[in-house]
Parts: C-alpha cells; sequence; structure tokens
C-alpha cells in the first residue's frame, strides 16, 4: 500500500492557560503504585524530511477521577524547548480521544513544562533504551505526585486519597513532512487514518513501534486491557487506539474491580445487540477479500468484503437480537481469506427486571437511614469507528515487441495496486429524565408532595450517528431510588422505540390501586429533595455500548398521615 495524504485534520486555534509548575528534587518517599511497562526495539532510519531524534520527548499526564473516569486536567511535560512553530493537537488525553473528541490541529501555542527533575528516558531506541523503572519511580515520586497536585490545582491529601489517578502517554516530538509535529500514540494512530497511512509509512518505526510500546500495561485498569502482545514489533492503529502508549498511576492499595470479568460482552435480554472483532493480517482487498462468520443463536451470519491495506486492520461487525431468557454465550467466529481474528467471544445475557422494589406500606420506619450520594455508573456518551475503503491506482506500463521490420507490437499492461481511503463514523448519545407527583396525589403542589405517595418518571433518548445502520437506538433504561441507597432494588422500564428515538416509563406497578405507571415514595423518608438515577443503556454501536447517567429530583415536605383527618360522626 502506498500511502497518500488524501484527507486533512481540520484546523482550531486553541488558546491553552499556562499552568506553572515545578517539580522539584527527589523526595522523601515514593507514593501510589505505578502500572507502567514497556517495549520497543531498533529505531531504523527517516529521511530527511520526516525523522525523529532521540531524546526529543515528553509525557502527556492526565488527572483523572477514579469512578467515573473523567477527564480533570491535562499538561505536557518535557525536558525539551520545542520550536514554537510546532504543530500539535492540543492538550487531549487518550480518555477524551476514546471518547469521540476528533482531532483538532493547531500551530503554535503549544503548552508544556520543562521540569526541574529530568524526566528520565522515555521513549526506547536500540542502543539507549528507556528505564521502566526510573519512570514508575519518577511518577510516584511523592515531590513530584506534589508538583503535579500543584499544576492541577488540587490538595496532594486529596490527589492521592484513591479518588483519582494519573494517566501518562509518552509523546514524540519530530519532523513529518518537513513539519515539526508533536504526537502522542494515541494521536499519531488517529492521524495515519487521516492521512490514509502516510504516517506509518514515513515514520513506523517511531510511531507505530518504539512510542506506542514505551509504555502499556501490565494489569487492567480503567476499561484499558494489559498488553499481551508483541513488545518489539510494530503495532496496527486499532491495538495503538485500545492498549497502547499509556501508564496509569493509582493511589490505592488494591487495584480497580474490573465491571465485567470473564465476560467480552454483557447484554440484555430480548434486545439488539452489536458484537464486534478485530481482523489483522496480510493485506485484505477485492483480489484477497475477507469473510468474518458469527456463529450466533439462530444461525450463523457471515460479514463478507472485509478490506484493509497492509500492516493495519478492520474492526468488523454484526448487529443481532439476543435470546428472551439469561445463559451465557460463546459465540465461535471464523475468518476466511489472508487475515486472522480471535476464534470466539464470550458474552453474559443478563434479565435487569428481577429485583423490583417492595411494597411499602404506611406503617413502614428506617430510623437507621442516612442518604447516600447519586453515583456515576459507567457512561460512554459517544464513540467511532473506522472502515477501510479500497480503490484501484492505475498504473500502466508499455511491453514493447519489436519485430524485424522494426514495428513494435507491444502492448500496455495495467500493473497498478490498490490504495485504500480510510472512512470515520460516529455515534452519539442524549437523553432527558423528567420525574413528577403521580397523576393521582390529590396534595402535591408542582415539584412538592408529600412522603407515601407516588411518582411517575419518563425518559426520552435520541442515538445520532452517521452511519445510523450501525447503531441501535438506547433500549433499557434503570431506575434506582434514594431509599435503597441506589442498590439493592431497581427498576426497569417500559420502552417505547421508534427509528433512532426511545422513551422510557415506569411498568404498571402492582400495588398501586389504579395499576398507574407509579413508584412509591416510603413514608419515613425525610423532607428534602428526593433524587431517583436513572441508568440509560443499550444503545450499541461497533465501537461498544453508549449509555448515559440521569437524575431528577423532587421536594418531599411532610407526608400523607397529614391528609388525614379523624372528625366525631353525625349524631
Amino acid at each position: 500500500m502506498k500511502g497518500k495524504p488524501k484527507k486533512r485534520v481540520t484546523g482550531a486555534g486553541l488558546i491553552l492557560a499556562l499552568l506553572f509548575f515545578s517539580l522539584a528534587p527527589p523526595g522523601v518517599y515514593a507514593v501510589g503504585e505505578g502500572n507502567i511497562d514497556s517495549g520497543g526495539g531498533e529505531m531504523g532510519s527517516g529521511s530527511g524530511e520526516s525523522f525523529w531524534n532521540p531524546g526529543n520527548e515528553g509525557v502527556r499526564v492526565s488527572v483523572v477521577r477514579a469512578d467515573d473516569h473523567a477527564v480533570v486536567n491535562v499538561f505536557d511535560v518535557t525536558n525539551k524547548q520545542p520550536v514554537e512553530s510546532i504543530f500539535h493537537f492540543g492538550s487531549t488525553s487518550k480518555i477524551q480521544y476514546n471518547d469521540g473528541s476528533a482531532l483538532s490541529s493547531a500551530q503554535g501555542g503549544y503548552s508544556y513544562y520543562n521540569p526541574e527533575q529530568p524526566l528520565p528516558r522515555i521513549i526506547p531506541t536500540g542502543s539507549d533504551g528507556n528505564n521502566i523503572e526510573a519512570i514508575k519511580s519518577y511518577f510516584t515520586d511523592e515531590q513530584v505526585i506534589r508538583s503535579i497536585a500543584g499544576a492541577a490545582g488540587m490538595d496532594f491529601d486529596r490527589l492521592v486519597n484513591g479518588e483519582y489517578k494519573l494517566v501518562l502517554e509518552p509523546v514524540a516530538y519530530f519532523k513529518f513532512q518537513g513539519a515539526d509535529v508533536a504526537m502522542t500514540a494515541t494521536e499519531a494512530a488517529l492521524y495515519d487514518e487521516v492521512v490514509d497511512g502516510a504516517l506509518r509509512v514515513a515514520m513506523g518505526t517511531l510511531t507505530h513501534k518504539n512510542l506506542p510500546l514505551s509504555m502499556f500495561l501490565e494489569t487492567s485498569d480503567m476499561a484499558y486491557p494489559a498488553w499481551a502482545g508483541s513488545t518489539s514489533g510494530a503495532a496496527t492503529n486499532a491495538d495503538i487506539l485500545s492498549s497502547l502508549g499509556l501508564g496509569i498511576v493509582r493511589f490505592e492499595e488494591q487495584p480497580e474491580p474490573v465491571a465485567v470479568s470473564v465476560y467480552d460482552y454483557e447484554y440484555r435480554v430480548d434486545t439488539d445487540v452489536i458484537t464486534s472483532v478485530w481482523v489483522s493480517g496480510g493485506q485484505a482487498d477485492p483480489d484477497r477479500p475477507v469473510t468474518v462468520t458469527f456463529d450466533l443463536p439462530g444461525g450463523s451470519r457471515a460479514v463478507g468484503g472485509v478490506y484493509y491495506p497492509s500492516g493495519d486492520s478492520q474492526l468488523v461487525w454484526v448487529k443481532w437480537r439476543t435470546p428472551a431468557t439469561p445463559r451465557e454465550l460463546t459465540i465461535p467466529v471464523r475468518v476466511s481469506g489472508p487475515g486472522s481474528a480471535r476464534s470466539s467471544i464470550t458474552a453474559r445475557i443478563v434479565d435487569l427486571d428481577k429485583n423490583p422494589p417492595p411494597n411499602p406500606v404506611a406503617d413502614d420506619r428506617n430510623d437507621d437511614f442516612s442518604p447516600a450520594p447519586v453515583p456515576g455508573r459507567p457512561q460512554t456518551l459517544s464513540a467511532s469507528w473506522g472502515v477501510w475503503s479500497p480503490w484501484w491506482y492505475a498504473y500502466w506500463v508499455w511491453y514493447s515487441d519489436v519485430d524485424e521490420d522494426g514495428n513494435d507490437h507491444g502492448y500496455w499492461v495495467d500493473e497498478g495496486w490498490w490504495e485504500f481511503d480510510h472512512h470515520r463514523y460516529s455515534a452519539s448519545l442524549t437523553g432527558t429524565m423528567r420525574i413528577t407527583p403521580d397523576t393521582h396525589n390529590p396534595t402535591a403542589e408542582g415539584r412538592v408532595m408529600k412522603t407515601g405517595y407516588g411518582i411517575n418518571e419518563t425518559v426520552t433518548a435520541v442515538v445520532s450517528s452517521s452511519q445510523s445502520a450501525s447503531v441501535t437506538a438506547a433500549q433499557n433504561a434503570v431506575s434506582y431510588f434514594p431509599e435503597f441507597r441506589y442498590e439493592t432494588f431497581w427498576r426497569l422500564l417500559d420502552r417505547s422505540v421508534s427509528g433512532n428515538g426511545s422513551e422510557f416509563r415506569f411498568k404498571p406497578n402492582p400495588y398501586s390501586t389504579y395499576r398507574n405507571r407509579t413508584h412509591f415514595t416510603p413514608i419515613w423518608m425525610p423532607d428534602g429533595a428526593y433524587t431517583v438515577h436513572t441508568w440509560l443503556i443499550d444503545c450499541w454501536t461497533p465501537a461498544g455500548m453508549l449509555s448515559m447517567n440521569l437524575t431528577d429530583a423532587l421536594t418531599l415536605r411532610g407526608t400523607l398521615w397529614d391528609d388525614w383527618h379523624i372528625a366525631p360522626l353525625s349524631p
């Protein structure tokens, strides 16, 4: 494949606030645990317009909340002084890119910090490799972490109390086609897709091997897997985006628990879902096509016309509907053609409509009740994926055949090759939630009501996508309540799906005299805000599930006993 820069990265002027900080000399002790490993190898050679000098590097530091993985602050640290005219993509974390943020280029205005305590070597080379233990020691040193806390405008004790983590990404400063550029491994992979592989062709030893392999996880964390692939060979863009070019420093004794342990997917019963695999190996084009077959419940589904250039990969997916009963599945995957993929996918199918709240009664008590904070369940509001499209680059060659009289009876032969364009697609999820006093609540005033009466709920959701045939609408919503501390019991809402829009309401309540779609508030609930939390889920894309946290609140004041009156009987 010969790469050609057929696409452009949109440019946007960036104004970056300068956060001045200084990394002090070595501290008294280490704090935190570094989840970082590395690989790499010989650098190879560049060209006159595209090259990298070892040591031209830095680290992007993201301060991230441990519970919902929200990015709090991002900044770059380097021993170098990059040229003022350098091209860059701003201060964007790998987490934000994987959540759907697009590349946005700028020239100049690159924000960076020169530490007083120099960074250790980050990106390895054949002659002068990095020292992963030195990197771990540096980013777990107390004084370094104190300086990072200062740069992020945070109290040191709060940063290290387990509420936050640090995500580290190696940054390389190099020449590409004569321009000075700054890129993380993730940005290099995204940019390579934009320029149809031209970056990998010119700078692949750096951008697709030593840079991404300079940091990867020893153990899975924050939904990123431990890297089990090659530590010396070039990586694909897909591997870089999903697994490489990052380390994590965590400030807790035990690793964050994994939400889904041995299963690749967790699905709900009777739901439209999407199952995906990555295919790579060789080159897949119309002369050597790849077909992927998924053996699903109810029959096999074959996906043909899978194409990708040599050295890259393609995400392949199938949309199907889960069974109506819970079970565990192994989905065999078969590949025909030059490529290969994992041989099977495991899935757990669960029924969430099995734990509704019990019937509240008028003399219920809960003297030990204490309010709990509204939880932040996993949330992904956008996702992106890509599809390779091959096209033939004609290259005509004349084969001469001259006879004795000097006449040329030759012929033309097309000795062209397959080129590839990469098309990016995306999807985003939006939603709203509203709770109101039940229609049979006689004394409610606006959004103020007494305890013991019911509430109604409406949730709406819309998914927008540039490839709508490859996504599903949001299909499930689960509501959690403060009287159960947002756990123990919940309600799976009834759904109404039309195209890319969805609407959800409570199911009819069997304890309601009128069979209303209601949830009864407990009579013992204290006065104040009554906040319901709803997790909107099962909006599936080729790149995974979109989900959303929603909340709404009413005010409780008084109890239904206030509406009871005792009067003497008439004579």
